[in-house]
């Protein structure tokens, strides 16, 4: 397995290798240790979460407080959806920024957002199935929301969408300025505090 850090720092992507013959294709596409080597401490996995989307549905920007936040290992098992990283935490050299990586069934990628990250994609081709691996479960009061069609973040779309299709819930959240003005946003201090004490533990 190959991983590299995206432009946003504490986030990876994970390309496996594909062991192909005329039964099909056999790979891992998660390996706690090499993870682990990468990022400096496991994921503590505590759900897991499945979703199917049509081309075009746009899930995100979702995000959770830290601590504990909610850190991801995000794969498309069937399909393709642009998957994006968002850097929400105040203070990131990063911070409003973000990275894109193609999740798809061919090259089978994945990619990990650590706490504090924000996380959203569009899917690219019919019933688009995405699977996470989430080290907490979920807590609706510790979950938030960024739109994904906030200016100032400015996601970059593929051309080719005909149409995009969001949640009421996204549709109403608020804007980067927004949530920070409601101190809805981890901070880049909070965050390499949290990480360092996942690191202590390990």
């Amino acid at each position: 397995m190959q991983i590299r850090e995206l432009s946003i720092p504490d986030a990876y992507e994970m390309t496996p290798k594909q062991h192909a013959d005329d039964r099909g294709v056999f790979l891992e596409w998660y390996r706690f240790d090499q993870l682990e080597q990468a990022v400096g401490h496991a994921l503590d996995l505590r759900q897991a979460n499945l979703s199917v989307s049509r081309r075009g549905v746009v899930r995100g920007i979702h995000f959770a407080s830290v601590p504990r936040g909610q850190a991801k290992y995000v794969t498309a098992v069937h399909g393709a959806v642009l998957d994006y990283t968002i850097d929400l935490r105040i203070g990131s050299p990063t911070y409003g920024e973000w990275d894109s990586v193609l999740l798809d069934d061919v090259d089978r990628r994945s990619v990990y957002l650590s706490e504090g990250l924000g996380h959203a994609f569009v899917a690219l081709t019919a019933d688009a199935v995405v699977t996470y691996l989430v080290s907490d479960t979920f807590n609706p009061e510790r979950e938030h929301g960024i739109s994904p069609l906030d200016l100032d973040i400015n996601l970059v779309f593929p051309a080719d969408l005909e149409s995009r299709s969001l949640s009421p819930k996204d549709i109403e959240a608020p804007s980067l300025q927004e949530a920070a003005a409601a101190a809805l946003l981890p901070s880049w201090d909070e965050c390499r505090s949290f990480y360092d004490s996942l690191r202590t533990k390990d």
